[in-house]
């Protein structure tokens, strides 16, 4: 692989992004001001189509109130959103090795995790407005964390 020097994010282009899945559930005689906070999963996987230089990031949340037992029931959501990107210079960037795996720079799997993670917290702010969830904002983490799901 090329060095990490001919990284440059500028040439990394977002051409798509989409919301595949959202789902809401509150429980009936839920109250959100009984909300302490909330649990959050998220899975996150990236595809690359090294032919014609594309990178797709699908990124997963899947949220919970905790109330710790003041609600009968929790409220939760769950949304699938896909990142396309255009990458000009894949082909320094990502190499197939003898064993057939993908080894990619991590600074541009980096960039890919912190454009998706970032992008999705945005459109959360606007899904969840005027829910039970509305006072929820998705944490900032290390992009790393995505990347190697940990």
């Amino acid at each position: 692989m090329q060095a990490d020097n001919h990284f440059d994010p500028e040439q990394v282009v977002l051409l798509d992004c989409k919301i595949l899945a959202s789902q809401l559930e509150t429980p009936e005689n839920f109250d959100p001001g009984k909300v302490a906070g909330h649990n959050l999963e998220h899975t996150f996987q990236l595809g690359f189509n090294l032919q014609d230089k594309l990178a797709k990031a699908e990124i997963s949340i899947f949220l919970k109130s905790d109330s710790q037992h003041a609600n009968a029931a929790e409220a939760s959501a769950s949304f699938r959103l896909m990142f396309v990107y255009s990458i000009p210079q894949l082909d320094l960037l990502a190499q197939v090795k003898d064993d057939k795996s993908l080894q990619i720079n991590p600074q541009l799997a980096n960039a890919l995790a912190s454009v998706t993670y970032s992008t999705t917290r945005g459109i959360l702010i606007g899904s969840v407005k005027g829910t039970v969830f509305q006072h929820f904002i998705l944490p900032i983490i290390h992009p790393n964390k995505l990347v190697h799901n940990k």
